[in-house]
């Protein structure tokens, strides 16, 4: 009975911030492998989209029973992610392997044919996302790279290459810069590109060591980028022009983009200034900033405020109740956290807000992935390393 109790999940008492009568998980069953990525309608309330190594995505309806009310069978490798076309969500994107298949889901049949293939990368996808005006996909590769698809004109059109070192663990796009994507990557490097000319502009490198933060404890352990997420058009007008970035050292940063980028172009320029400086009587010189003294430092939501002691694997901004309120992560530590990231307002601040950690959720495999549901309950979606699908509500 105990073994049964922990596959299904529960709260963790060992914190102040755990509710231990949160309801057991909706068990939503449809894979018969470990299930990888899910995704939520925007435009068909409670409309959820999974996939697992199993090669199948299954759709569920939240008002429905837990078994899928439609399971496709697309691939015979383990699928990666998906994403829908963001102005038909009838269409859907898999990525497999090498490849991305866009497939209708209003032409049922027992044997699934794409309407189109794409097999520009080179190496193995990480994670597929289309853009807020369906004309763009993105996809991230183990080789470093990032193909941008014109998905109008079914050709690629950009690859975004020479950025990262290493595996490109995630990409988005950015809703308020219609030619840009920022990616992450196990090179511990956040990137901003300007897709339409292919450039890219190091945002934040992670890899190197903030000795005046509460991460120090966890320097052994490398600040690989696994996740990122950008706030939806819709919750901007509320919130900042943020990213929030999962790490291997189970840190979450919430960075204020346009601050960064605004800090980095002023030291551009001043260095291209440098020659031309005055300099004090023993030589220095008299120019260089400090470039967040005028703005927000970093937020990091690590251990010290009861975050993740194991790497961070998934992240989703709320969409339930004030949209964007919360941030969600998921970790290698078997724990979902559910961040009031909002009751924090000043990044910069050195006052530590202990209420900011808003519930811990325990749950019985590793996470994969996970995403948030429009509605009042059964609205967190987790994909863990079983095939079941484990939801939860979340107030």
């Amino acid at each position: 009975m105990a073994g049964k109790e922990k596959e299904e999940g529960g709260i963790s008492s060992s914190t102040c911030n755990s509710n231990p009568n949160l309801p057991k998980p909706r068990r939503l069953k449809g894979h018969v492998d470990t299930t990888s990525s899910c995704i939520a309608s925007r435009h068909r309330p409670r409309v959820i989209v999974t996939s697992g190594e199993d090669g199948r995505v299954c759709w569920f309806d939240m008002r429905c029973n837990h078994v899928s009310q439609l399971a496709m069978d697309v691939s015979t490798q383990p699928i990666s992610s998906l994403s829908f076309n963001s102005g038909n969500e009838d269409m859907i994107y898999v990525s497999s392997g090498k490849e991305i298949r866009c497939f209708d889901v209003r032409l049922a049949t027992r044997e699934w044919k794409p309407l189109e293939n794409y097999n520009y990368n080179k190496e193995e996808i990480n994670q597929i996302t289309c853009n807020s005006k369906s004309s763009f996909l993105a996809a991230a590769d183990d080789g470093g790279e990032v193909k941008i698809i014109d998905i109008r004109q079914q050709c690629l059109y950009k690859t975004l290459r020479a950025g990262h070192t290493s595996i490109c663990s995630s990409v988005q796009f950015l809703p308020w810069r219609s030619w840009e994507v920022i990616s992450g990557g196990l090179d511990s490097t956040l990137l901003m590109w300007d897709f339409s000319k292919g450039r890219p502009n190091k945002v934040a490198d992670f890899g190197l060591i903030d000795v005046s933060s509460s991460m120090a404890g966890q320097c052994l352990n490398p600040a690989f980028i696994h996740a990122i997420a950008v706030p939806e058009v819709d919750m901007l007008d509320k919130l900042d022009k943020v990213c929030a970035v999962a790490r291997g050292d189970g840190v979450i940063n919430l960075i204020n983009i346009e601050s960064e980028m605004a800090a980095i172009k002023s030291k551009s320029s001043l260095s291209s200034r440098k020659g031309s400086q005055s300099r004090s009587k023993d030589g220095s010189s008299t120019g260089n900033v400090d470039p967040y003294q005028n703005g927000k430092k970093r937020l990091h939501l690590d251990y010290t405020l009861g975050g993740h002691t194991a790497a961070v694997s998934a992240l989703a901004f709320s969409t339930f109740g004030e949209r964007g309120k919360f941030i969600i992560s998921g970790g290698n530590d078997k724990l979902v956290k559910v961040w009031n990231w909002s009751s924090y307002p000043d990044a910069g601040s050195s006052d530590r807000n202990d209420g900011i950690l808003h519930l811990n959720i325990n749950v019985p495999r590793k996470v994969n992935h996970l995403c948030t549901i429009p509605a009042d309950t059964d609205n967190l979606v987790v994909c863990d390393t079983s095939k079941v699908v484990k939801v939860y509500s979340v107030t």
